[in-house]
Order: structure tokens, then sequence, then C-alpha cells
């Protein structure tokens, strides 16, 4: 007997037994989208999680510090992050202040988000915050220097107190104090609710103007590559150390990679217990298949004698169970994708409100898995049929 005869068999045989084949693809179908639906959720919430630290600039380091007492080591840490050379491509305070932005009637403390942070920069922070410039200018030394009020404002806040003018040039109200807007951010974030472009940033030597304090505790550090970042770590901790009394002040520094890889290591255990749940149904399908199969031979041991009696070799038994099992298998395989992929695009509008698609390898896997399941639980049942002696099977009711 060839292959092409004996698909053609078994594609009949699916066919005179319609509602028992679908019943019998169910474990598989079931088994199959859980597996491509719970990986593909998990993949995608990595996904996403990278791209916001993506936004959010790669190999960033944040340094807090306090001294107790009048000791200041805010500008020492700045000068000595500075004095790291090619290991940082730049260093910014990472202080917010609070308070509504005024122009003319529009206040951003009306804004149903919430108003911008406002963030006490320098030179560097879009550097080191990953943000670009897309009107205008950004802060430069100069403006940090002499303690120029003038503000750069993130994409939201633009488009919230400007609507569709060009904010550069404008003047708008701090805490009562006139700032010219010098610049706009490009959006980076427009999606989210809580959007990173809902900020605005002036020189960080304003920070007793806007909020009454002397020292700045909290630093970001961009290090020029992830290569170097455990470095830098390192060193500006064993800089602290010198710098600060541990009974009168605290120091902290981790970095985001950090962060990046612990999400990472999560996703990928997750992915494997969701993986393996879902696996489970996988091998209830295929103990069904194999249950099926045995009833098969049951009903066709008579067909099985004949066939044998008239000169079928033990071979083709066996691979004509086999070939019916794995096209039984295959077609739920192809079903379950299907269902996975829809069940995928549901799950993620609900669960992260974006397009999701499940990968074409995992695809291509989960159908290749469920044939080789269908090899695999059919190999008993079509080790029976090929072992039954034909007087003994033509004998059968």
């Amino acid at each position: 007997m060839d292959l092409k005869q004996s698909f053609r068999m078994a594609f009949k045989s699916i066919r005179s037994n319609k509602v028992r084949s679908l019943l019998t693809m169910l474990g598989i179908i079931i088994g199959v989208a859980a597996v491509i639906i719970m990986v593909s959720v998990v993949q995608g919430s990595n996904r996403h999680i990278k791209e916001y630290y993506e936004r959010m600039g790669n190999d960033r380091i944040t340094i807090s510090a306090e001294q107790m007492g009048d000791a200041d080591i805010s500008q020492a840490l700045y000068d000595y992050c500075l004095g790291l050379g090619p290991l940082v491509l730049g260093v910014t305070p990472d202080v917010s202040t609070e308070g509504p932005i005024i122009y003319r009637d529009r206040s951003t403390g009306d804004m149903e988000s919430g108003g911008p942070s406002i963030k006490l920069g320098s030179p560097q922070f879009s550097l080191c915050n990953n943000f670009q410039i897309q009107k205008g200018r950004d802060l430069c030394q100069m403006d940090v220097q002499s303690g120029q009020q003038v503000i750069v404002l993130g994409a939201r806040t633009a488009q919230y107190l400007f609507n569709y003018q060009d904010p550069v040039g404008k003047t708008v109200l701090l805490r009562g104090h006139p700032f010219e807007v010098v610049g706009v951010y490009r959006a980076k974030d427009p999606d989210s609710e809580y959007s990173m472009d809902n900020m605005a940033v002036v020189p960080y030597t304003l920070c007793r103007l806007l909020d009454r304090r002397s020292t700045l505790g909290s630093f970001t550090v961009r290090a020029a590559g992830s290569a170097v970042t455990a470095e830098v770590s390192s060193r500006v901790s064993g800089f602290l150390k010198g710098q600060i009394d541990g009974q009168r002040g605290y120091f902290s520094v981790y970095s985001e990679n950090q962060d990046m890889k612990q999400s990472d290591e999560q996703n990928r255990m997750m992915s494997m217990v969701l993986g393996g749940i879902a696996s489970i149904s996988l091998l209830v399908g295929g103990i069904g298949i194999m249950n099926i199969m045995l009833v098969t031979v049951t009903e066709r041991t008579r067909e099985i004698g004949i066939r044998k009696a008239i000169g079928a070799r033990r071979r083709s038994i066996l691979v004509q169970f086999l070939i019916e099992a794995s096209v039984v298998c295959g077609i739920g395989g192809l079903l379950g994708i299907a269902a996975g992929v829809a069940g995928t695009l549901l799950a993620g509008q609900i669960i992260l409100r974006a397009v999701i698609l499940p990968d074409l390898p995992m695809s291509i896997g989960a159908f290749l898995f469920s044939v080789a399941m269908g090899v695999g639980f059919g190999m008993y049942p079509a080790a029976k049929a090929s072992k039954l002696q034909p007087v003994v099977a033509l004998r059968a009711d």
C-alpha cells in the first residue's frame, strides 16, 4: 500500500465518523490553542516591558544618596560621575517637583491624567532619559550655570497648553514665576494614560526657587553600554562608601539593566510554567487519541484480518493506523493554531491593549508537535492492529 492511498483511507475514516473525529480532536485543539495563547501573551508582555525600558533609555543607573547634617555630597557625586569619562555618556539629577504650568487661561492642573512632573535636569537630561528635541532647543550649560528661567516641555504637556500653536518663545508661569519655553520633546509614549511625555524640564540650579531645597540627592547616569554598566555601578558605590558615614546617611545604586534581566527571567519562568500547564491538556488529548484508535482497531478487526489474509504485511497495517492517528492530530493541531491566533488577538486586547500574534516558529512547532503526538500515542494501537493473526481476526464479530 502506498502512502497516497493510506492518506486517502485516513481521510475517508475521518469523514465516516465526523462527530467522533471532532471530539477526538478537541483535546488537541484545546491544548495547542492554550499553549499558543499563554506563551504568546507572556512573550508580548515581555516585549512591552523591553520597549518601555528602551523608551526610558537603556543602560541607566539610578543613584540616591543623602548625608545628614550640613554636608552636601550632591555636587561631589555629580563631578565624580562626569569624571568617569568614556564609561559615562551623561549625568543628570533625578529630582521631580510638582506645580501647575499656566499659559493664559489654561493650566495643567486641570488635566484629567494629572499635572505634569516638573524635572530638575542638566543638559544631559534628554540623553540620560532617551528624549529627543522636536522643536526649539534643549537645556544648555549656560542655562544651568546662570539659572535661566527656561523650560522644555514634554509632548503631552505642550499639546495640552498650546494645542496647535508653536510653544517655542512663549512664556508660561510655574509656581508664579515666568519661564520661557525654549523647546519641546518628541513624543515617545503617546498612547499611555500616564505618559512619560506628561512632563517638563527646568535647570536643576533652580531647585531653591521651585522646591526650596538646597541639595539634590538623586541622579541618573547613562552608561556607555551594558558591558560597562556594572563597572560604573561598582565605582560609584565605592565612591559613596568613602563619602557617606553609614550611621549618618545612606545611599543606593542600582541599574535598570538588572531590572530587565530579572523581568526576562521571570517571564521565561512564567512562560515555562504556563506552557507546562497548557501541555497537560495536550497529554489528555493524546490519551484520547490512543483510546479512540484502540476502539477503531476493535471495530476494524475483520478488515485487518481480510487484508492480512490476502497478503498485507504487518508494516502496511502499522503505517496505516499511524497515518490515521497523525492525520487526526494534524487536523486538530491546525484547528488549534487557528483558535490560538484568535485567542491571542483577543487576550492581547484585553490584557495588554495591543495587537499580539503568535510567532511563526511556535505555530509550526505546535503543528509538528501535534503530528508527533499522533505518532507517539498511535503507536500502541497500530502495533496491536499489526500483530493480529488473520485467523483470529477473521473470527471476530
